[in-house]
């Protein structure tokens, strides 16, 4: 069966912020700093709501998320997290290209993605920009790699 891109339900919410918490887990940090990511690492049901989201499915199984925002033109990435035994097996590169898909139908003509530094390599293979840093969500002090992608050139 081919991967299919869905809108999550309310009740996959828990689990698919448990999918983000194993993904983010991959780079190898402890536990205090994976706690401190939590908040940051979880949906709750306004976000069904406020944001446009979805599921990567292989085979019934969720294997990936991703979440934007879009606001005056300009959208930015949420998350977007793959199960880990799914990574480089092209759930990312669908999932992102959901997220530009969505961005531009909404109007945006850029993304913007504050990336986790041993992420920040597949945004740049998709075709993203650095434009300098971003004060981490989670962990005070910490800094994250900013990075564009011109959704004009995109199509």
């Amino acid at each position: 069966m081919p991967l299919t891109i869905r809108a999550p339900s309310l009740d996959e919410l828990s689990g698919l912020s448990d999918l983000c918490f194993r993904s983010k887990a991959v780079w190898g940090y402890d536990d205090k700093f994976m706690e401190a990511c939590r908040g940051e690492l979880s949906f709750e049901p306004r976000d069904l709501e406020l944001t446009p989201i979805a599921v990567a499915e292989l085979n019934g199984k969720s294997i990936g998320v991703a979440q934007i925002r879009v606001v005056d033109g300009e959208a930015a990435l949420l998350k977007l997290f793959v199960e880990p035994k799914a990574l480089r097996s092209g759930t990312g590169r669908a999932l992102l290209a959901w997220a530009t898909d969505v961005a531009k139908k909404l109007g945006a003509t850029r993304l913007t993605i504050d990336a986790d530094p041993d992420a920040a390599p597949f945004y740049r293979r998709m075709g993203a920009c650095d434009v300098g840093q971003a004060p981490s969500g989670s962990i005070p002090g910490r800094m994250l790699p900013k990075l564009v992608m011109n959704l004009r050139l995109a199509d």
